[in-house]
């Protein structure tokens, strides 16, 4: 069963000593994998706590809160332009596990049609974007998160490819574009970064036509930059994700990765081939039927496409946060 508000709350209280609970609020976007409340104390200060809601998401919680500790430095000194939820608390729970509190971060969550070219809100975003990826790999290293150098990550993608394929559901048309991708060793030459791994936009929070802060940093490790920024070229009105990249190419102090946006792309397709793994080791078929009428989508998008590109607002885009875990 969810804990209720008030349970939450009184976690809350029980993780920041002194903290006086006047008002308990469900966030705009409760996950799934946590129980999440809004706690407003007595000086109108905005707190959040999170419980896990089974095992494996209060082993998550745990690295992430070791990453947490390590961004929030960053956030300190200026690196990094935006805040992160670092925990302020903790309170343990009955069944083991702990929850965590930390202030919310002032923001709305960002609405990429407001997305324009030129300076603003654009630029920075990829600004923000590019400071996570020129963080020290250490950050990542010393939280116990996953790290991956270029090949290996090459191996995972061409792993979930021919799991998809083992499905039957995936054209062949469109199978043979990705092994061609897959096979072509030049894409693959990259330096591994840090990168969030599940940025979308109820992730980033804007104020004041800027980033305020980044949320759910669970999936963070270091592998290919180009992950974070697939969304962003997909969803972003295409004269924004030109300024975007734009923003994020100069904030990068050595970039020299001449196939990013072509792996970005890829990495925005491979993205259903998960929504389908995603409904088939769930047993959900109507995931399964959506993952199935957009990949066949895809497909004829790509073979009618005069440049062979799948980008555009008619293609359809896999949920991301529903396929994160299988990244």
């Amino acid at each position: 069963m969810p804990r209720s508000p008030l349970a939450l709350a009184a976690l809350a209280t029980v993780a920041v000593p002194g903290l006086d609970a006047y008002d308990v609020r469900r966030p705009a976007h409760p996950g799934t994998d946590f129980d999440i409340a809004v706690v407003v104390d007595a000086a109108r200060r905005r707190w959040v706590v999170r419980a896990p809601v089974h095992p494996a998401a209060g082993a998550a919680l745990e690295a992430e809160v070791e990453l947490l500790a390590g961004l929030d430095a960053f956030c300190t000194d200026g690196t990094l332009p935006f805040a992160v939820p670092a925990p302020v608390g903790f309170a343990h729970l009955p069944e083991g596990g702990r929850a965590a509190v930390h202030e919310e971060i002032p923001g709305r969550a960002l609405d990429v049609a407001e997305l324009e070219p030129g300076p603003g809100l654009g630029a920075s975003l990829g600004r923000a974007i590019a400071a996570v990826h020129e963080l020290p790999t250490s950050v990542v290293e010393n939280a116990g998160l996953p790290v991956y150098d270029a090949g290996a990550y090459r191996a995972r993608r061409q792993a979930e490819v021919d799991e998809a394929a083992a499905t039957g559901k995936v054209p062949p048309t469109l199978l043979r574009r990705w092994e061609e991708r897959l096979e072509d060793v030049a894409l693959w030459r990259f330096v591994p970064t840090v990168v969030h791994g599940d940025l979308t936009n109820e992730r980033i929070l804007v104020r004041d036509g800027a980033v305020s802060g980044i949320l759910h940093w669970g999936d963070a490790s270091v592998a290919d930059p180009a992950d974070d920024l697939s969304w962003l070229l997909v969803a972003a009105p295409p004269d924004a994700a030109d300024s975007i990249m734009e923003a994020y190419q100069l904030r990068r102090t050595e970039l020299i990765d001449p196939h990013l946006t072509d792996r970005a792309l890829l990495a925005g397709e491979l993205a259903l081939a998960r929504w389908l793994l995603y409904g088939v080791r769930s047993g959900n078929a109507d995931v399964v039927a959506d993952a199935v009428a957009m990949l066949e989508d895809l497909d004829e998008h790509t073979r009618t496409s005069p440049t062979g590109e799948a980008w555009g607002s008619d293609v359809p885009t896999a949920p991301v946060a529903a396929v994160s875990s299988y990244a």
